[in-house]
């Protein structure tokens, strides 16, 4: 990885490396085995200041600007895929989307919560018919006098079964498209509020992921997010920050996966020599050091324009895209570097192969990354 910019960010990622190496790397294969997320990690999250990086200092947050919290996130994915995700989700998702849209009523009220570890938070968006065309929707808020009365199934919520904040889009307006969604907060305990299925994952397995489901779920006026109608547009906002920490996490575990192989290759002998040797591997190395450094400085390069309040959907979709699959590259890399034994869990590179996918469905599907940015470029190109 390229040298984070300032003392304080080499600081935060050393602080944060060594957090994953003592407290995630041991423990991940059996997290990863058991498809759990470590709920007693909570406390050390909040007591780092993970849980609220994107909650302002006077919430009781860290109010870490998008290039140190990218820093965090790729440590933390170089010890462990899943956690990372749930961090990265409850920040990016939940407590941004609050934190960006939120009155000042609601901020007092969530984001302490959200920012201390006393709640986790969920994003509730996908639906079982609508994905990447996430103006698709069905799930429905009728008014009813000062309150709001949601029916409808979530699915692929992470934090699902275990949050206490939960952000909701649904219809308000039938017939309005993009501009009929409005975004809600509703939390844990509130009658129609279901925790259905959870899922069993591919990989990122000690990351919850559940479905929610909202059975005529009242939630008062005062819950309502921004101003009706403002939901998707609010959900893009979201997902075009969310995309860089999605970036973020994909370098970081490239970057395991590439320091796996080069101490495998070093350890392993073939021929009588150790097969960093053979230029075959040294090759497949060199591709994997290459892509990662670039992967990151796209990333970097989005949160940096994103600091300075500088348009960065292109960026952030460019670095998700790009750094996701460059990520896939390594893990696969480091599998056959490892040759049988990568295909084994005595070694972890088996579970980065699995954990880097989601990188790339994730926050957008590289499909949707690429109509993006083909859009943004066309129409820089003045068509």
């Amino acid at each position: 990885m390229q040298t984070p910019a300032t003392e304080e960010q080499r600081l935060v990622h050393r602080t944060i490396r060594e957090f994953a190496r003592e407290e995630l790397r041991p423990h991940a294969a059996v997290w990863d085995r058991e498809g759990r997320f470590p709920l007693e990690l909570v406390p050390r999250l909040a007591t780092l200041g993970l849980l609220g990086m994107t909650v302002p200092v006077e919430y009781g947050g860290s109010g870490l600007d998008a290039v140190t919290m990218a820093t965090i996130i790729e440590a933390l994915a170089w010890g462990d895929g899943g956690v990372t995700l749930s961090v990265a989700a409850h920040n990016s998702l939940c407590t941004g989307h609050i934190a960006a849209f939120g009155n000042e009523v609601q901020r007092r009220r969530f984001l302490p919560r959200l920012a201390s570890g006393e709640a986790l938070g969920a994003w509730c968006l996908t639906e079982p018919g609508a994905g990447s065309d996430a103006a698709a929707i069905k799930t429905r808020a009728e008014r009813r006098g000062d309150r709001w009365v949601l029916n409808g199934t979530k699915v692929f919520v992470t934090n699902g079964s275990h949050a206490g904040i939960y952000v909701v889009m649904a219809v308000t307006a039938h017939g309005a498209g993009r501009k009929g969604i409005t975004a809600f907060t509703v939390e844990r305990g509130t009658p129609g509020l279901e925790i259905g299925r959870k899922e069993d994952k591919l990989g990122v397995r000690s990351s919850d992921t559940s479905e929610v489901h909202l059975a005529d779920c009242e939630v008062p006026d005062e819950h309502l997010l921004g101003e009706a109608g403002d939901g998707y547009a609010q959900a893009t906002r979201v997902l075009e920050r969310g995309r860089i920490g999605i970036a973020a996490m994909a370098v970081g575990i490239g970057h395991a996966a590439l320091d796996a192989s080069l101490a495998y290759a070093q350890e392993r002998t073939a021929y009588g020599r150790p097969i960093a040797d053979l230029q075959a591997i040294q090759f497949m190395l060199a591709d994997m050091a290459t892509e990662m450094d670039a992967a990151w400085l796209l990333t970097e390069h989005a949160a940096e324009l994103a600091d300075r309040g500088q348009p960065f959907r292109r960026q952030a979709s460019m670095a998700k895209l790009y750094a996701s699959e460059a990520a896939a590259r390594a893990a696969s890399r480091a599998v056959q570097i490892h040759g049988g034994y990568g295909f084994t869990k005595d070694y972890p590179v088996e579970r980065y192969y699995r954990d880097v996918k989601l990188c790339e469905i994730g926050e957008g599907t590289s499909e949707v990354q690429r109509a993006i940015i083909s859009k943004s470029v066309l129409a820089d190109s003045g068509r």
